[in-house]
């Protein structure tokens, strides 16, 4: 690091805490990474929080003539958000908005994940109508910055037609409302060159007659090659260009802080089909003509029609057959009739087309939502099928619709031509919008010439023969910065280079994004992807993983792990650079590793379900092999469980008797300072000790004398063996007791298994790394309960969702359930239901999540409550068995949105299916949270005319 950059460092951290400012190793890996194939490492990176935090770091940047990137939510393809220099993140902390005129608008800020606009909006029956692909995971700086578009919004209703105002943060850091009018007239004071010279350029690209003409045939199609200069012809006020020239900027004009945008009305009747063809040309010519019927009949009937060639087929494992390509069409309408009379004229023009199967729309959001994953996993399908040591690249060009049957056959040709054999084209063509991916390998100056050449035939393919867009909606980034003066000519580029002189003097903003002076540029700085974990070496760092990455924003997020372990392995392979091979093991001992929930959530939406936690498993077994001190430690455990369990009991007591002893705000002192010299925090919701009294094992006649009894095992989880409840509760029986009493209340008699003092599911040293003692215990304890249940005639319950997880990922030969899952499989039918008047909170574990069954807990605690509120943006609360005590900071960090929900919600209990995640909502959400069986036993009386309940 230059002396430059540290003083930089040292100014900027008079106004922003250390903690925001990285300078590590370890984080600049980590965050000069995103979803494309370029990287560069910052020097450093700065986690902002506010605009005032942004104008006062690019005033100090310009002062000392350094560059700046910024970036949100990383998952751009092109190069935009990667940086050798500064790079500031504007994502977690920049999640504000309001909702305007009734839903008809909406106020954002950078940091908030496009589909959480969605479910903002959805009460209101509006939308966000940009809709990439990325949608679930992309932020609105990024969708609007790069004027993202996707499978409806078309450029009818993409960012630039959507958006009403913005608020931005220049170079010289000056903030701008374009929506403010006392804004406006102090910026018209301070930089009335600025706005003189854009009335300028406005006034010379509209005299050009020729040049205005082709601005308008470019931008017919979608088209975000360059700046956007269509606000120099919609607009004559210089403050709606400034704003609208912001859009597809890519963050080489301005910071933006905040946007206004139009929002679009949600039909709320949709219907898709995937129709099949046994050629890519007679797909091409349905969809021009489903793109005719707009113009035919005055009203929009085709919403989307996404083409997915042979490969992409391929990719998803689609069965229908092989060589065939297929276009996801959709529709939508207001109401049901409207619907049909569109489905059917659909049908009808497609009646005339050589279908390989007969056109089939479903109006089923279940089966609909399926063709639809699909098209959003494509590009990281096919990533995942890359050759070793190859490289996933996604290009993204447009054509005009009537060109589109040519183009197509044309592009298909040119990419086979150059030898890209397992490469697929799709996307949005009813827009005549493609892209198409290659895995390319950059390891030999032959594989790098070869990719040139390809990159200059695709340029002269759409550019000199079908004058379209080389960057349709992925933005221009560093892949097409050599190719925009020659996509658009001298003189619009001339008006491009204008723009950046006015807004960004000095060239600080992005530099090397849309203007680059090396033609080569897009042939360097690959990102290396070595093989390093068949746990993740499928990995393409798209970014869909971290917005269900709890420690994302605390430390590093399930996609910054899988970087820093390439990174640290193929170190280790090379030999190159000893010293930062060693910073960035130490580094991840605590960012990586410690601070890793192990929760799974993250595979739920990484389209190849890819679970970093398991990765941090892996790492963790690497130091706890066979022999070592740590197993030793968990061998011992496991062979001497019952007694380690009863060792628990004494300090929990202790733990008890000292805070009756001191207060509760004298105990959490002491706990802090005990804690800050290692031993695990001492929290106010730690329950007191419990041991499950012998009377409640034996068996009790069923309340219902109408017929025998049912039977189930009953295996009270570890941790509820041995820790009953909390001193301030509003239940009054451990939770072994209160299950057993409901399920006798039901008509069940309970068998508990032989030796569960010392049986465990195996969780405790799973998540530690040792997997063999995990599986043994695991062994041990499915033996027990095969015994118990019959040779699995019973069911089998098991109170704690995590450690039902594991059970049921080894243990087959049985039916186990959780709580949630059993009541509404079994009791349901047998218990009358008296749903409680007021809200109640509802916390869905992960464990739940990732087996499927958030419907069913939330199913069961609607019929127990008029109101349920399950909190927004809270995912994995962090706790992860012992984490929560061993690192609060993650519980804390998982959970700081719980409260502010709680609060407005006005719940005063909480419900779930994990004794430590409710100790650690009870500790952050401010009322207690208890087991979702305290709340079924509390609203259900016996049902005496009930039939025998389902059996499985």
């Amino acid at each position: 690091m230059t002396e430059q950059y540290r003083k930089f460092v040292r100014i900027a951290s008079r106004f922003i805490p250390r903690d925001r400012i990285y300078t590590d190793a370890l984080r600049r890996l980590a965050w000069g990474t995103d979803a494309g194939f370029y990287r560069l490492i910052p020097q450093v990176v700065v986690r902002s929080v506010d605009e005032r935090e942004i104008s006062r770091l690019l005033r100090l940047a310009g002062g000392l003539h350094l560059p700046v990137t910024f970036r949100a939510a990383g998952t751009s393809l092109s190069g935009q958000t990667v940086s050798d220099s500064i790079l500031i993140v504007a994502g977690k902390h920049w999640e504000h908005y309001e909702v305007l005129d009734g839903g008809e608008s909406i106020r954002l800020q950078p940091g908030i994940v496009g589909a959480r606009v969605n479910a903002i909006l959805k009460p209101y029956g509006r939308r966000f109508s940009p809709d990439p692909a990325s949608v679930a995971s992309a932020m609105v700086g990024g969708i609007v910055m790069n004027n993202a578009s996707g499978m409806n919004c078309g450029t009818h209703a993409n960012s630039d037609r959507m958006l009403l105002s913005a608020r931005i943060v220049l170079a010289d850091g000056t903030l701008l409302d374009t929506a403010s009018a006392e804004s406006r007239r102090a910026f018209a004071e301070t930089h009335g060159d600025l706005l003189r010279g854009l009335e300028a350029l406005r006034d010379r690209v509209r005299g050009n007659e020729a040049l205005a003409e082709r601005i308008r045939y470019k931008y017919s199609i979608k088209n975000v090659t360059g700046l956007n200069l269509l606000p120099l012809l919609r607009f004559d006020d210089p403050f709606e260009m400034i704003a609208h020239l912001m859009v597809g900027s890519e963050g080489t004009l301005a910071f933006l802080a905040q946007v206004v945008m139009r929002t679009e009305y949600d039909y709320p009747c949709k219907a898709s089909a995937m129709v099949y063809f046994r050629d890519m040309r007679e797909a091409c010519r349905a969809v021009v003509a489903m793109k005719r019927l707009e113009e035919q009949t005055g009203e929009r009937i085709v919403f989307s029609a996404e083409m997915l060639d042979r490969k992409s087929l391929e990719a998803v494992n689609d069965p229908t057959g092989t060589g065939l390509t297929a276009v996801l069409t959709e529709t939508k309408a207001s109401n049901a009739e409207e619907l049909a009379a569109r489905i059917a004229r659909i049908e009808e023009l497609l009646r005339g087309f050589d279908t390989f199967t007969p056109v089939h729309f479903t109006d089923r959001a279940e089966e609909y939502a399926k063709f639809w994953a699909i098209r959003a996993g494509i590009f990281p399908s096919v990533g995942s099928m890359r050759r070793p040591g190859t490289t996933c690249l996604i290009e993204d060009v447009a054509f005009h619709i009537d060109d589109l049957p040519e183009a197509t056959a044309d592009l298909q040709a040119l990419i086979a031509r150059h030898g890209y054999d397992d490469a697929c084209i799709y996307g949005h063509a009813l827009e005549g919008n493609y892209h198409f991916i290659i895995n390319q390998s950059f390891s030999s100056e032959e594989e790098t010439r070869r990719y040139a050449a390809l990159m200059e035939d695709v340029v002269a393919l759409v550019v000199d023969k079908y004058g379209g867009s080389l960057k349709a909606e992925h933005g221009t980034g560093r892949n097409m910065a050599p190719f925009v003066r020659r996509e658009w000519g001298d003189e619009a580029f001339d008006a491009m280079c204008e723009l950046k002189r006015l807004f960004d003097p000095e060239g600080l903003l992005n530099p090397g994004v849309i203007f680059n002076d090396d033609p080569q540029c897009h042939l360097s700085h690959f990102k290396p992807l070595p093989l390093t974990d068949p746990l993740i070496d499928r990995c393409i760092e798209c970014g869909f993983c971290e917005v269900n990455c709890l420690s994302y924003g605390l430390t590093l997020s399930s996609r910054q792990r899988i970087v820093a372990r390439r990174e640290i392995a193929r170190l280790e392979r090379s030999g190159e650079d000893p010293e930062r091979l060693r910073a960035l093991r130490r580094q991840y001992r605590y960012a990586g590793e410690a601070t890793c929930a192990g929760d799974g959530l993250c595979s739920l939406s990484c389209p190849l379900g890819i679970n970093t936690g398991e990765l941090t498993h892996a790492v963790r077994a690497a130091s706890l092999r066979p022999g070592s001190a740590g197993h030793a430690a968990g061998e011992f455990a496991a062979r001497h469980f019952e007694g380690v369990k009863a060792s628990l009991r004494p300090v929990l007591t202790l733990a008890d008797t000292a805070r009756r002893m001191l207060g509760v705000r004298a105990m959490s002192g002491l706990a802090r300072g005990l804690h800050r010299a290692g031993l695990p925090l001492w929290q106010p919701a730690m329950p007191r000790a419990y041991r499950i009294p012998a009377a409640l094992r034996k068996p009790a006649a069923a309340e219902s004398p109408k017929r025998e009894p049912d039977r189930v095992v009953y295996f009270p989880s570890c941790i509820n063996q041995t820790m009953g409840l909390a001193r301030e509760t509003p239940v009054r029986e451990p939770l072994a007791e209160k299950m057993v009493a409901l399920l006798r209340k039901a008509g069940w008699e309970v068998i508990f298994p032989e030796g569960m003092e010392h049986l465990c599911c195996g969780t405790i040293w799973e998540s530690k790394g040792m997997a063999d003692i995990a599986d043994r215990k695991t062994a041990e304890l499915e033996e027990a309960l095969w015994k118990a249940s019959c040779g699995g005639r019973y069911p089998v319950l098991c109170d704690q969702s995590p450690c039902l997880h594991r059970m049921r990922e080894k243990i087959r030969r049985m039916k186990l359930y959780e709580p949630a899952e059993f009541i509404w499989t079994f009791l349901r039918d047998r218990l009358e239901f008296h749903p409680q008047e007021g809200p109640v909170a509802l916390h869905i574990t992960c464990s739940m999540r990732r087996m499927g069954l958030s419907d069913t807990i939330v199913a069961l605690a609607r019929l127990c409550a008029r109101e349920v509120v399950i909190p927004e943006e809270v995912g994995c609360c962090g706790f992860a068995g012992d984490r929560g005590f061993t690192h609060p900071e993650v519980n804390a960090y998982a959970l700081r949105k719980l409260r502010p929900a709680i609060e407005r919600s006005g719940a005063r209990i909480g419900y779930s299916n994990s004794r430590t995640c409710e100790i650690g909502l009870t500790t952050h959400s401010g009322i207690p949270y208890v087991s979702i069986v305290y709340l079924v036993d509390a609203c259900t009386t016996p049902r005496t005319d009930a039939d025998e309940a389902p059996k499985e």
